[in-house]
């Protein structure tokens, strides 16, 4: 309390700014300018000089000695003017240096006025920590008062304490005894229900022991059950081994029978391809009859024709087309010939997609070679026909 006196009492500290200085100096600086904005329009007589000069030179009666007189007479005004112009910037120098030992004299004040004002804080802190100091002592003076006062309540309530503990435990030992009498009780019934639960356990216990046989028994069951089941499963999967087996021996057959009439149908294609042999050799002993009048053109073409004519019957007629191959499929293959006829080598160019497909097209092409018609074309035209291609689709060959 004495400490919050103290600070009421004491003028409160205000810091000291530099507020004026700073006015001053800015006022100072706006002098300058201001002079120096006045003295500017003073710089222009040097205009008519520039005009003198420039008149000077036009006019031809002016002499020499003339010019240089005005000359020095500009240059005379020219300095006059710079030392006007020297003696005004020293003045505003003065007035600057004015402003600031003006400025560092109100900054020596403000230091003077927060020295005294620290100086004032200063004792008005040491009666402060004196006027603590006091109340410290008179409140340890009553702390120890208060300190007595409380050793001898203490001293009162600990022999009321201990009256009391003294009626505590007598009261305790009463309690004791009841406790004991209560106790025996609860441990006779506690041995009674104790007794109760260990036949209701040893019940419990038989009756799981006879549902686990139940279950046990069931589980056996369901075990039987799933061999048994197990053992139909196998022989279901047996079985159907069995007509698997059954089925790819008939496909076996079936296979068996097709290529059995697949070589019925070759056997009749190479019975009519020696047919066409026996023709194409009709055809060959035509040729020979005709070879005087081959040399015409169109003769030539009409044998071309007949050659390849022939070579796609040939080949049509030793064509197997696979079973079951679509009526959409169309392969193109390069067949080359020596020249004799004989077949140098069948080349797939077109494939149908199909493999089957393309096997069979060239399969063909080799079991209706060779062709030896192909010597009795002329000899441009054998040339012409040593490679060719044929297109197969299951209608024709092209």
């Amino acid at each position: 309390m004495a400490r919050h006196d103290q600070c009421a009492a004491t003028p409160p500290y205000r810091s000291v700014g530099y507020g004026l200085p700073t006015v001053l100096a800015v006022g100072l600086h706006v002098l300058i300018v201001v002079l120096s904005v006045v003295t500017l329009p003073q710089r222009q007589p040097e205009v008519p000089q520039t005009s003198s000069i420039v008149q000077a030179t036009l006019v031809s009666t002016e002499t020499t000695t003339d010019q240089a007189q005005r000359a020095e007479e500009a240059r005379s005004r020219a300095e006059a003017r710079r030392a006007e112009e020297e003696a005004q910037q020293a003045e505003a120098e003065a007035l600057e240096r004015a402003a600031e030992e003006q400025v560092a004299e109100e900054a020596a004040r403000q230091a003077e006025l927060e020295a005294a004002k620290r100086d004032a804080a200063r004792e008005a802190e040491l009666r402060e920590r004196q006027e603590t100091r006091e109340a410290a002592e008179a409140e340890a003076q009553r702390r120890a008062e208060e300190a007595e006062r409380q050793a001898q309540l203490r001293e009162e309530q600990e022999a009321q304490r201990q009256r009391q503990q003294e009626d505590a435990a007598e009261a305790q030992r009463q309690a004791e005894a009841d406790t004991r009498r209560q106790q025996e009780a609860e441990e006779q019934r506690r041995r009674e229900v104790e007794e109760t639960r260990r036949q209701q356990e040893a019940e419990e216990a038989r009756r799981q022991q006879e549902a686990e046989e139940q279950r046990r028994r069931e589980a056996e069951e369901t075990r039987r059950q799933q061999e048994a089941e197990e053992q139909r499963r196998r022989e279901a999967e047996e079985t159907r081994r069995q007509q698997e087996a059954e089925e790819q021996r008939r496909r076996e057959a079936e296979e068996t029978r097709r290529q059995q009439e697949a070589e019925e149908q070759r056997r009749r294609e190479a019975e009519a391809r020696r047919a066409a042999e026996e023709a194409s050799q009709g055809l060959d002993r035509a040729i020979d009859g005709e070879s005087e009048s081959v040399a015409n053109a169109r003769q030539a073409q009409e044998a071309a024709n007949s050659f390849i004519n022939l070579v796609r019957r040939a080949v049509e007629q030793a064509w197997v087309i696979p079973p079951g191959a679509s009526r959409n499929l169309d392969a193109t293959v390069q067949v080359q010939l020596g020249p004799s006829g004989e077949l140098f080598g069948t080349t797939i160019i077109q494939s149908s997609g199909d493999s089957s497909f393309d096997r069979s097209a060239i399969q063909a092409v080799e079991a209706a070679a060779p062709f030896g018609e192909l010597r009795q074309l002329p000899a441009m035209a054998q040339r012409d026909f040593r490679q060719f291609n044929l297109r197969f689709r299951p209608g024709d060959v092209r």
